[in-house]
């Protein structure tokens, strides 16, 4: 580990590398380009009829930024930090000038790019068609995709840790994506389960986030609301911090 100063060109020249390396992967650029779209229009057809329109709407956009970021910036880092892993190539960039912060950014800067231009077409594009109002509070929004990014980044990198291949990937990940689709509010808010249920939905890790990108397109949460998903959200994000720190690793599994 070097004690160098962090630079922003270094962790810039590894994302262009990385997305070098993502774009000449036609499997992994088709699933994170498709599929969280292909995914709003599915889920979409089955929120039809059970609200108005315009709830459906906000409902699918919400929630398809929320599957965007779970789907882009979780599960496709997790392949890459293992596929660089077993590879040396993280363990050889270690020993170079780039400390271990720009590492990690730089292998997940394409992803986290990728997700926020998807956002901003749900946004701009997927109000226009479905005809939905724009968002009501966007700096909010915003502040709430950029930190779902920053702990879904986190968590990508600390389930690497448990990931043995690439192949099994698909395996690791699945917990936490199908706990936050059903338990987190992408498409309903978490209060509409049972109570003891949505209590502890409420404790998932994107939870918090997903509550504050709802605020940000709908508008109306009180302070405390928003106080609580905010605290929620960055406590995530401190406790998968502490597990890159602590569990990541740097060179093959044997």
């Amino acid at each position: 580990m070097t004690t160098t100063a962090f630079s922003p060109g270094r962790m810039t020249a590894l994302g262009r590398s990385e997305l070098t390396l993502l774009v000449r992967n036609r499997a992994a650029l088709g699933v994170a380009l498709l599929m969280p779209l292909l995914m709003v229009f599915v889920l979409r057809s089955t929120l039809t009829g059970t609200e108005g329109a315009a709830a459906v709407g906000e409902s699918t956009l919400t929630g398809g930024i929320g599957m965007v970021l779970l789907l882009v910036v979780y599960m496709n880092p997790v392949s890459a930090f293992v596929a660089r892993r077993e590879e040396l190539v993280l363990k050889r960039l270690r020993t170079g000038e780039a400390r271990d912060l720009e590492i990690l950014a730089g292998t997940a800067l394409p992803a986290a790019c990728l997700a926020l231009g998807q956002a901003a077409v749900l946004v701009v594009a997927g109000a226009a068609v479905l005809d939905v109002r724009t968002p009501r509070e966007p700096l909010l929004l915003a502040a709430a995709v950029l930190a779902a990014i920053v702990l879904l980044a986190a968590l990508a990198a600390a389930t690497s840790s448990v990931t043995r291949t690439v192949e099994t990937a698909g395996l690791t990940t699945l917990p936490l994506f199908l706990a936050t689709a059903l338990g987190s509010g992408l498409f309903a808010p978490a209060d509409a389960l049972p109570g003891p249920v949505a209590a502890l939905c409420e404790l998932l890790p994107l939870s918090g986030v997903m509550t504050l990108v709802r605020a940000g397109w709908s508008g109306g949460a009180e302070g405390g609301e928003l106080l609580g998903a905010g605290l929620g959200a960055l406590a995530w994000i401190v406790i998968s911090v502490f597990a890159v720190q602590r569990w990541f690793r740097w060179e093959p599994r044997r």
